[in-house]
C-alpha cells in the first residue's frame, strides 16, 4: 500500500531564500528512488547516503517505488541539505514518523545516520522565520548558528535516530543513535574554526610619521570614503590600511546580521555569534574575477568584495591586479550590490564596502622626490599606473601620497606616543552620530552615501565655499562626479570639526585629498 508525506527545506539562491516543499510518494511499482524538481548532482547523490542513514537510525526505506519532488520544480535546488528533509518526508509516508508539518529541515546526513553541519544556516533560517515557518531543524553543529535568528525555534540532533524518536517513531530507535555515538568522530568541518571576535586589531600607535596618512584615514573612516594612496616600498600604507577597521564603530543589528549571512554562506568559519567589528578583506594581487566578484560552478559563492560587506577591502599593489579585476569594482562601487547571472537564476549580494588602495608610483617603486634612482623609463611608469583607469580612480575619494618616512621621524618614537586608535575612534564615532541625525531624514547612513542631487540643493555648502570646485571643473581636472565626492569629504571634515555646514577651507582641503595624486 502507498503513502505520501510531505516537508519541507530552504533553496538559497544568492542570500534570498525559497522555501522548497520535499514530496514524497510511496508507489507500487518495481524498487527506484528517484528525485525530481531540478536537482543538482550532491541533491541527486543524496538517494544513497538516505538508504544507508537511514537503515544505521533502525528504519530501513521501503523496497518499493519512491519518488521525491522538489517543489517549485522551475527553482535549481543545490546543495546537501536537502538530505534530512527527504528522509523525513519517504519514512512519514511509510509511516514511519508522523508528517513533519511546517517544521523546516536543513542538514547534511553522513552514511552513518549522524546529522552534519551545512553552509548558509543562518540566511536559510531567516528565509523560513520570514516566511512563516520558524520551527527549524538543523545539526547539532549549527544550532547555535541558527538560533542567532530572532523568532526562530530551533532543534537540533546528532543522529537520525534521536530525530525520528521526537517525531513519533518507535522509542527503541534510540538505541541506533548510541551505537553511532560510538562510532569514530567525523571529520572535522570543511568551514574551518570559528572566527576570534576577541583577536588583537593592529593600533595606530603603531605608524610613525605620516601626517596626512593618518588624516587621511580618519577623514575615511569617518565618512564611509574610499581611499588611494601611493608611496615608495616601506611607507606604510600597508601598515594604515589595516589599521582602518580599528576605527571603525561596530555594526549595527542590520548590518551584523548581513554580515554574517554572507560569511556562513561562503562557509569559511562556524558562526556561533553574530559579527560585530567591520571585515577586513586583503586579497593578494592574483586573485581571479570570481573570487573577487562572486561565482564558481554550480552555487555562485560570494566574493571577496562581499565578504567586505559593511567593511573595508583592500588592494595592495592594486596596479599589480588585472585590470578587468579591478574595473570589475565600478559597478558595486556605486550600487552596493553585485549580481552574479547564471542561465537558470540570478543571485544577488551585498556589497557595500570601503575600498583601499595602495600603490608604489612606479614598477620599481623609486619615483619619488627627483627620481634619480627610478630605473623604469617614462613609458614604464604610465604603463605600469594606467592599470588603475580613470573610472576607477574617479570614485576613490581620497587620494594621497605617502612619503619615505625619515629618519628624524622614525628617531622621535621615544618621545610623546603617537595617537592610539582609540582616540581616533570616539573622534570617528562623533561625526558618524553628527552625519545620522542629519541625513536620517533623506535616508542616508554617512556622507559617501549622499545622492548628488541632495548635495546640490538641500545640502549645498553655498556658492562661496564650491567656488573652487567651479575653477577645477572648468580646468578638466575635476569631474561632475569627482565634484560631489568632493563635497561629501568636505561634509566629513564639518562633522570632525563639529561646524553645521562645510566652510570653504574644508572644501579646499577635500579638493587636495582628490587631486594631490592625479595633479
Amino acid at each position: 500500500m502507498g503513502g505520501f508525506a510531505r516537508s519541507r527545506s530552504i533553496a538559497l539562491v544568492g542570500l534570498e531564500g525559497h522555501v522548497v516543499d520535499v514530496e514524497a510518494d510511496i508507489g507500487q511499482s518495481l524498487p527506484g528512488f528517484t528525485i525530481i524538481g531540478l536537482p543538482d548532482q550532491a541533491v541527486n547523490e543524496s538517494k544513497e547516503r538516505i538508504r544507508s542513514a537511514a537503515r544505521h537510525a533502525g528504519a530501513p526505506l521501503s523496497p518499493r517505488k519512491i519518488t521525491v519532488n522538489l517543489s517549485p520544480a522551475t527553482l535549481p535546488k543545490r546543495g546537501s541539505h536537502f538530505d534530512v528533509a527527504v528522509v523525513m518526508a519517504v519514512l512519514a509516508a511509510q509511516g514511519v514518523v508522523r508528517p513533519p508539518g511546517d517544521t523546516v529541515f536543513y542538514a547534511e546526513l553522513g552514511l552513518d545516520g549522524s546529522l552534519r553541519p551545512v553552509r548558509g544556516v543562518l540566511p536559510a533560517v531567516l528565509a523560513a522565520v520570514r516566511a512563516g515557518h520558524p520551527r527549524v531543524v538543523v545539526s547539532a553543529a549549527n544550532r547555535a548558528e541558527a538560533e542567532l535568528v530572532a523568532g526562530a525555534s530551533v532543534s537540533s540532533a546528532g543522529h537520525l535516530a534521536q530525530l525520528l524518536v521526537e517525531h513519533g517513531a518507535d522509542p527503541a530507535l534510540l538505541a541506533f543513535a548510541e551505537a553511532g555515538a560510538g562510532a569514530p568522530e567525523p571529520a572535522p568541518d570543511p568551514r574551518g574554526e570559528p572566527v576570534a571576535e576577541g583577536a588583537p586589531t593592529p593600533d595606530l600607535k603603531d605608524v610613525v610619521g605620516q601626517v596626512e596618512g593618518r588624516q587621511a584615514l580618519e577623514i575615511a573612516a569617518a565618512g564611509g570614503h574610499h581611499l588611494l594612496m601611493v608611496g615608495p616600498p616601506g611607507a606604510g600604507k600597508t601598515m594604515l590600511a589595516e589599521r582602518l577597521p580599528g576605527i571603525l564603530p561596530d555594526l549595527c543589528d542590520q548590518d551584523s546580521l548581513e554580515v554574517t549571512s554572507v560569511h556562513s554562506l561562503r562557509g569559511d568559519a562556524a558562526c556561533s555569534a553574530l559579527l560585530r567589528r567591520p571585515p577586513f578583506q586583503a586579497p593578494h594581487h592574483s586573485i581571479t574575477m570570481p573570487a573577487l566578484c562572486g561565482g564558481g560552478s554550480g552555487i555562485p559563492r560570494p566574493g571577496a568584495i562581499s565578504l567586505a560587506h559593511r567593511g573595508v577591502l583592500f588592494l595592495d599593489e592594486a596596479p599589480e591586479f588585472e585590470r578587468r579585476v579591478l574595473d570589475a569594482l565600478r559597478q558595486p562601487l556605486e550600487s552596493g550590490t553585485v549580481m552574479i547571472a547564471r542561465a537558470q537564476s540570478v543571485a544577488h549580494y551585498p556589497a557595500d564596502f570601503q575600498l583601499v588602495l595602495a600603490a608604489n608610483p612606479c614598477a620599481c617603486g623609486r619615483a619619488e622626490g627627483t627620481g634619480q634612482a627610478c630605473t623604469c623609463s617614462a613609458v614604464q611608469r604610465r604603463r605600469y599606473f594606467s592599470k588603475l583607469s580613470g573610472p576607477l580612480l574617479d570614485r576613490v575619494d581620497l587620494q594621497l601620497r605617502v612619503p619615505a618616512v625619515t629618519y628624524h621621524e622614525l628617531s622621535s618614537v621615544h618621545g610623546s606616543p603617537p595617537e592610539d586608535s582609540a582616540a581616533v575612534a570616539r573622534r570617528v564615532s562623533g561625526a558618524r552620530g553628527a552625519q545620522a541625525e542629519r541625513l536620517r531624514a533623506f535616508g542616508c547612513r554617512v556622507n559617501a552615501g549622499v545622492p548628488g542631487s541632495l548635495l546640490h540643493r538641500g545640502l549645498s555648502p553655498g556658492a562661496r565655499a564650491v567656488r573652487p570646485l567651479k575653477a577645477a571643473m572648468e580646468n578638466r581636472t575635476l569631474t561632475a562626479r569627482g565634484f560631489v565626492k568632493v563635497l561629501r569629504v568636505a561634509w566629513t571634515l564639518a562633522d570632525l570639526d563639529g561646524t553645521t555646514v562645510p566652510t570653504p577651507e574644508h572644501v579646499q582641503l577635500a579638493l587636495y585629498f582628490k587631486t594631490t595624486v592625479t595633479a
